[in-house]
């Protein structure tokens, strides 16, 4: 007994379950390899994701270290233009010092000079008595003055 096609020659009962036991096959076939295969790729997947973060992880941290290692370098240079100031500053300070030395006269006339600018903004000048009634610049001359014939009479 054969089944007809409307078109094609008849096909016997034997074919069909011949073909129909090679699907069944495949797919047990195909079932069983993905038992197999699920599990396998799992496990593949998952070590790929790892490899990935190991990967990102390392990453950031050069990245953090390099970061860290600008801040170092950007500081020992802040520091040496910081060094650098303070030296300039130091050295302008003796200038100034230095050439203040014995200049009693010019430090008199801005002191005076920095009187009249006060009063022409409108502050005012308290004096503050000392035991001779000198302003403090005034006392320190005394002294100065008193210093050299002290050493000069022990003489």
């Amino acid at each position: 007994m054969g089944y007809r096609t409307s078109d094609g020659p008849a096909i016997s009962g034997g074919a069909v379950l011949g073909v129909g036991s090679t699907l069944l096959l495949l797919f047990a076939f195909l079932v069983a390899l993905g038992m197999w295969g699920c599990p396998k790729y799992d496990v593949y997947s998952r070590e790929m994701t790892g490899r990935a973060e190991l990967a990102q992880a390392t990453s950031n941290r050069q990245i953090k270290v390099n970061e860290a290692m600008a801040s170092e370098e950007a500081a020992k240079h802040l520091a040496q233009a910081e060094i650098a100031r303070a030296r300039g500053v130091a050295e302008a300070n003796r200038i100034i010092g230095d050439s203040l030395k014995g200049n009693e006269d010019y430090l008199r006339y801005l002191w005076i000079h920095n009187l009249a600018e006060a009063e022409k903004l409108g502050a005012e000048v308290i004096y503050v008595p000392t035991e001779a009634n000198l302003p403090i610049l005034e006392s320190t001359r005394k002294l100065q003055a008193v210093k050299p014939k002290a050493e000069e009479e022990k003489k």
